[in-house]
């Protein structure tokens, strides 16, 4: 195939016109959907007479006509991608387009397209080109009408954007709704729904007394499991008022849950599209874990009618100015409802696993990418995780209150507009009338920073130094960097592990007071923005212990000169409660690395007595909340060490982690046996932190026991699935059982089927558990469970639960001879004709193939190659792996 186009931010242009309004008239029928659209269309320079090109796929083009006079052949020219209309008048003229689109054909889930019985869009990123004919780009914002009509007994609810103007009944049992959306948007918040669905209904009575009508549409059997998502909505409409003085802007709010979505959710500008599994839950059915996702993506949702709706990005290369500042939101919402420390633990545990990879591999990107094959790839843990720490960067070097007058500064500025990266900065900037030297590296530079930091204590003079230095290494496109602004939280300890008061610190050759308003200061922000430099705090009477980088407030990689002993000390004593954590998984990475290297010597495993006795004095620490403590408690993922190595490899990792945990539960079975039995409760299950904190520390405590060879064990995690009375506990059991292969895993694995099997969402998990097992061989069971009655491949979900599970399991995926390689670029060429966007997450998997040892990067290289040289390969998937090739 010929090498697709790679768009650059570089040549951004502005369009040649602007569209002021759009009606658009749908006509929905079984073969066929007819789509009229009725634009203003405003040249942006006065006389000016340039071809309008309009974007086009799949689109069947009926008739074109402006000012009401049709166009004949010749005054325009339609291809596979666009609709160019070579002369058009000079002044404001209306275009009017009538094509045929065939949703019941779309299985790439992108544009109008049906499935489960309903019609359903899905615009961002590209996907309006495939409804009509229009310039497919964020900075073009235009005023919407939608007029649906449709079978009224197959489709008796018709919803788009904003409110509803008018309805009624048609002739032919037809029926019709008019929406009309009073703001401006751009295309990709268009949204339309058409189906068989019923509502829960609510209200919100906003901060200036406007009552909002809150709608939540299910199939009708799905109602009951929405109350948890209308509860998250509210919640998150009030704190959006409290914390960022944002009211939301329209009568109605309706939320529509689908089976079939490649995303998780989508912002629709007042008609929120979601993935099912991110709105339906019981206790029966969900886990406190997807409880949690869903109160967090709902707010992420919500959020976005400020934050990317009312003011959206000029161009995707911007993505992160819309998603990285809403994923921060979610994080503060989220952290607000339950343990702000266990929420900052998962979201650092995130970056780390999927992030920092992602930063040290072929498809490395700024935050702000250069470039772009096709968009839907930048959807990434780059652009939303790290976008997000970006944003948390401000907050910490301003302030919650410099951050909020940012944020007003930034709302009142741009309401209505498409701006970019550096617009929030400005705000940001210009309303603290702050200095941030270098920090727009951040959105240019890809690349995880490396921070080096020495200490050292002068006795005499009561001064304790800390020298800094950074580097970031080469990323694809960018060999050399330059040194970043990276703000580092620190604190001091005293002997007795108390924080020390901070006075002033000596810094480029001056002394800055920290101390403030008379009140002692414990934690203080270092703005390093050199390749190296020097704090030096005064009045230090002791030597102190340094507590860096607290609250993780910079995505970086810090190699610090703290010894072990040190590091047992801040876990036993830091005032931080994140950095008490940090200490625990810094010491149990180099625990890791330490019998890794024995492993592969082929020298005995040992495990550190003072780690063990590290663990226990967490597990018996009372005064300590017990999500937090098993966080604590929970080893880093083989993938984390991994990516600590030179040449990663996965069968010695998974040797030592197996090793770790089973020498754990041995010398500490007693302690987890009474966390087990003192964490039960026949209570109603109810959703809040106490409660999860406790489930989370039995159901820790309960796998760490799992991995003994024990007959009492056996039993009690079999008592444990029997009794369940929710699906936490009842699913963590599960996962237990499933450790060992045998009859006791295989009965239970069973009889969760047939329990569950009328449930797609819990067949998910059940898939998802199988898939990602450490088991030996298992590539063969999830080749079987393909033809299972309840998978289907045309399902994103259930392709992420079954294919994205097994590559999640590193020992299985990276098979020595090859199984797991060549079973996921089979299945990635058979996807990629039915959904390219799902196709291309998958062949993710294989970017970081140079990772490896030679054997393995042969056999994963191989079918990258075969992959690349496919017959009509999408751009989505040619884009990860032919960069994936090409490094």
């Amino acid at each position: 195939m010929d090498a697709p186009k790679e768009i650059f931010l570089k040549d951004y242009k502005l369009p040649d016109y602007y569209f002021d309004t759009v009606d658009l008239s749908f006509f929905l029928g079984e073969e066929k959907t007819t789509v009229s659209a009725k634009i203003s269309v405003v040249p942006r320079v006065d006389g000016g007479a340039a071809p309008l090109v309009l974007d086009g796929v799949d689109l069947k083009l009926i008739s074109v006509k402006i000012n009401g006079n049709e166009l004949k052949e010749g005054e325009f020219q339609v291809g596979p991608r666009h609709l160019i209309l070579t002369s058009p008048p000079s002044g404001n003229f209306i275009l009017e387009t009538v094509t045929e689109i065939l949703p019941h054909k779309n299985t790439s889930l992108e544009g109008l397209y049906k499935s489960s019985g309903n019609f359903c869009t899905q615009c961002e990123a590209e996907g309006f080109r495939k409804i009509t004919f229009y310039q497919d780009r964020p900075d073009i914002m235009a005023k919407y009408t939608c007029r649906i009509e449709a079978n009224k007994s197959l489709y008796p609810v018709l919803l788009s954007n904003g409110n509803l103007i008018e309805q009624g009944d048609l002739e032919g049992g037809n029926h019709f709704a008019l929406w009309e959306d009073p703001f401006k948007k751009p295309c990709y918040l268009f949204a339309l729904v058409a189906g068989q669905l019923e509502s829960r209904d609510d209200t919100f009575t906003t901060c200036s007394g406007r009552k909002v009508a809150l709608k939540i549409w299910t199939p009708p059997q799905d109602l009951p499991k929405t109350e948890h998502a209308m509860y998250s909505l509210k919640a998150a409409m009030k704190w959006d008022e409290d914390v960022f003085g944002r009211e939301y802007d329209l009568d109605i709010f309706n939320i529509v849950s689908v089976p079939d979505f490649n995303m998780g959710a989508m912002e629709n500008k007042s008609l929120n599209i979601f993935n099912s599994k991110l709105v339906l839950a019981s206790p029966e059915t969900a886990t406190d874990a997807d409880y949690a996702a869903i109160l967090g993506v709902i707010g992420h949702e919500y959020f976005h009618n400020w934050t990317g709706n009312r003011v959206t990005c000029r161009d995707w290369f911007q993505l992160s100015l819309k998603e990285g500042l809403t994923v921060f939101r979610d994080q503060e919402f989220s952290s607000d409802m339950g343990s702000r420390t266990v929420k900052r633990i998962g979201d650092v545990s995130k970056l780390r696993t999927y992030q920092f990879p992602q930063d040290a591999g072929p498809m490395a990107h700024p935050v702000r990418p250069h470039s772009y094959i096709k968009m839907d790839n930048f959807y990434t843990v780059t652009v939303y995780e790290k976008g997000a720490e970006v944003v948390r960067m401000y907050k910490t070097l301003l302030g919650s209150q410099g951050f909020r007058k940012g944020t007003d500064l930034y709302f009142e500025r741009h309401d209505g507009q498409a701006v970019t990266c550096e617009d929030f900065f400005a705000a940001m900037r210009d309303a603290n009338d702050a200095d941030f030297a270098n920090f727009l590296l951040w959105y240019s530079q890809a690349g995880t920073p490396i921070v080096k930091v020495t200490s050292s204590y002068n006795a005499e003079a009561r001064t304790f130094s800390l020298k800094f230095s950074q580097t970031v290494p080469p990323t694809p496109g960018q060999p050399v960097k330059e040194p970043m602004f990276i703000p580092v939280a620190a604190g001091l300890l005293d002997s007795s592990g108390k924080d020390m008061p901070l006075s002033s610190i000596y810094h480029d050759g001056k002394l800055e007071s920290v101390a403030c308003c008379g009140q002692p200061v414990y934690t203080t922000v270092l703005r390093v923005t050199k390749g190296e430099e020097e704090f030096t705090f005064s009045d230090v009477p002791e030597k102190p212990i340094p507590s860096l980088l607290r609250g993780y407030s910079a995505p970086i990689r810090l190699q610090s000169d703290l010894t072990d002993d040190d590091l047992f000390f801040l876990l036993a004593h830091d005032s931080d409660e994140f950095n008490r954590w940090e200490a625990g998984q810094i010491l149990a990475r180099k625990l890791m690395l330490s019998q890794v290297a024995n492993f592969q010597k082929s020298s005995p495993l040992v495990l550190d007595p003072q780690f063990v006795h590290g663990i226990k004095c967490i597990l018996l620490d009372s005064s300590l909340d017990k999500e937090f403590i098993a966080k604590a408690i929970t080893l880093p993922g083989e993938g984390e060490v991994m990516d600590l190595m030179e040449v990663a490899d996965p069968d010695a990792v998974h040797a030592v982690r197996k090793f770790i945990r089973k020498q754990l539960a041995s010398q500490l079975k007693h302690e987890f046996l009474n966390l087990v039995k003192e964490n039960r409760s026949s209570e109603k299950y109810v959703f809040d932190h106490t409660n999860m904190a406790r489930r989370t520390l039995k159901n820790t405590a309960l796998g760490y026991l799992a991995s003994l060879e024990d007959e009492e064990i056996t039993e009690l995690v079999l008592h444990e699935y029997k009794t369940a009375t929710n699906m936490t506990d009842q699913f963590s059991a599960l996962a237990a059982i499933a450790q060992k292969p045998g009859k006791a895993r295989d009965d239970a694995l069973a009889d969760f089927y047939n329990q569950w099997q009328h449930d797609y969402l819990v067949v998910n998990k059940w898939f998802a558990l199988q898939s990602s097992s450490d088991i030996p061989g298992n590539v063969e069971n999830v080749h079987k469970l393909l033809s299972h009655q309840a998978f289907d491949i045309k399902n994103p979900n259930k392709v992420y639960s079954l294919i994205g599970g097994f590559c999640a399991s590193p020992v299985n995926f990276h098979a020595k001879d090859g199984s797991g390689y060549k079973f996921l670029g089979e299945i990635v060429v058979q996807l990629d004709k039915l959904n390219p966007q799902v196709a291309s997450r998958m062949v993710s998997a294989f970017s970081r193939w140079k990772r490896y040892d030679e054997t393995r990067q042969n056999l994963a290289k191989a079918q990258l190659e075969k992959i690349v040289s496919a017959n009509g390969l999408s751009e989505n998937v040619y884009e990860i792996a032919s960069k994936s090739l090409a490094v």
